[in-house]
């Protein structure tokens, strides 16, 4: 192996299991993406290069996980009171969890689930989780329950060298349920988070799905998740893109039976170095679905965004409503957006529709804002707030709009436009 899938080979080559082995294999015939390919030709893996990455310890400092818990759970007041898994490198950590009642629960590390949707011969980063993941939660919700709220915590702590952790999660909510889940991942320190989450929403039942992404400076995340939804049923999600120096969201939605909803929501506010991708590939194979997708992004500094956002309508997804839509706020002129919204559409009883939208904070709008006496800085702050603020408003569960809200606000106090 060479690049940096050489900095895995050590793990790659002890492998037990045929589901391992195979994805392993898959990983050494392909390697990890480049440029090369299409789907990864505005994002570069160089930086997963400049340094080797160990597995995780068994024992990681209880102080430092309490630390970044509590930044977590003291952004929103409700958010404390939330049932909560906590998974630290990839692990879960019991002591820092609060289980919830309301749904089933088990746990990958005791019984290795590696679902039916992701693809590792198709996917590298797929296999190369499949291949290393050591834990991850399952959750289901039981046919026809309300499963509340569930808080799925990923922390990374590392010390003087760099971890990498591959967690593997499975969401299952059954005909006419319901489950409201608002995943978090924080860090501190240099690791590489590559998780990957199956999910499956059946007839009838409805996910809300918020990521409140606020990984450590010197983190790599890349994540890649996959959702079937049923007749009738509702996969809602969103993301909100912080931290991190690579950070990439990939969905890949199936709207597998007629009138099924899926909406692929974000923001991302980046600064400095960084750079945030969301992708996503929403597929139609049934008739009268709809899909959603509305992603802003504000981008200071010589921080880079990418969108990259595909509506796959089949021949037999007759009456197919799809529409996305990317805009992007440059605070910066050095600052840049790759936006490749597509459409590919064999039915001819449609209605699809995609746009993008590059611009600077308005003028005319902070002169006003000034000559009502707001210092400048404020008054920029105000104008940027209200872009991003109309993403968020699409998050439809009241408790996981205002913790994307309070996270924001959190991290940016008192530091103008640049993070």
């Amino acid at each position: 192996m060479s690049g940096p899938l050489a900095l895995f080979a050590n793990r790659l080559n002890t492998l037990a299991g045929p589901e391992r082995q195979a994805a392993a294999g898959a990983l050494a015939r392909t390697g990890l993406p480049d440029r090369k390919s299409e789907a990864w030709h505005y994002t570069a893996l160089r930086a997963l290069g400049k340094q080797d990455y160990a597995a995780p310890p068994a024992q990681v400092d209880d102080g430092a996980v309490r630390t970044l818990l509590d930044g977590v759970l003291c952004a929103h007041p409700a958010m404390a009171g939330l049932p909560r898994v906590v998974f630290v490198n990839g692990r879960h950590a019991p002591a820092f969890s609060a289980l919830p009642d309301d749904v089933d629960l088990a746990f990958f590390a005791q019984a290795p689930r590696f679902g039916l949707q992701a693809a590792p011969d198709r996917d590298p980063l797929v296999a190369l989780n499949t291949a290393l993941a050591e834990d991850g939660l399952y959750v289901r919700v039981p046919a026809g329950v309300d499963g509340g709220h569930v808080m799925l915590v990923s922390l990374g702590v590392a010390g003087a060298e760099p971890v990498s952790f591959h967690p593997r999660h499975t969401v299952v909510v059954e005909k006419e349920a319901h489950l409201r889940l608002i995943c978090v991942q924080a860090g501190q320190g240099a690791y590489f988070h590559n998780p990957v989450t199956d999910i499956v929403v059946e007839d009838g039942a409805t996910l809300e799905h918020v990521t409140v992404q606020t990984e450590a400076a010197q983190a790599i995340s890349l994540g890649t998740l996959y959702a079937h939804v049923g007749h009738q049923s509702v996969y809602d999600s969103f993301v909100l893109g912080l931290g991190g120096q690579l950070a990439r969201h990939e969905v890949h939605a199936r709207l597998g039976a007629t009138r099924g909803v899926v909406h692929v929501n974000g923001a991302q506010r980046l600064a400095g170095q960084q750079v945030g991708d969301i992708t996503s590939v929403i597929t139609h194979v049934a008739s009268d679905c709809t899909s959603r997708q509305t992603v802003r992004n504000v981008l200071d500094g010589h921080a880079r965004g990418v969108f990259q956002g595909k509506v796959l309508v089949e021949r037999i997804a007759q009456k197919t409503d799809g529409y996305q839509m990317n805009q992007a706020l440059l605070l910066s002129p050095d600052a840049e957006i790759d936006a490749k919204p597509e459409l590919e559409i064999y039915a001819d009883d449609v209605r699809c529709s995609h746009g993008a939208t590059v611009g600077a904070l308005d003028d005319d709008q902070l002169f006003y804002l000034r000559s009502r006496g707001i210092p400048e800085h404020e008054a920029r702050q105000i104008l940027i707030d209200a872009f991003l603020d109309e993403a968020i408003a699409l998050v439809t569960d009241a408790t996981a709009q205002t913790f994307c809200r309070a996270v924001l606000a959190a991290r940016f106090a008192g530091k103008g436009d640049v993070a």
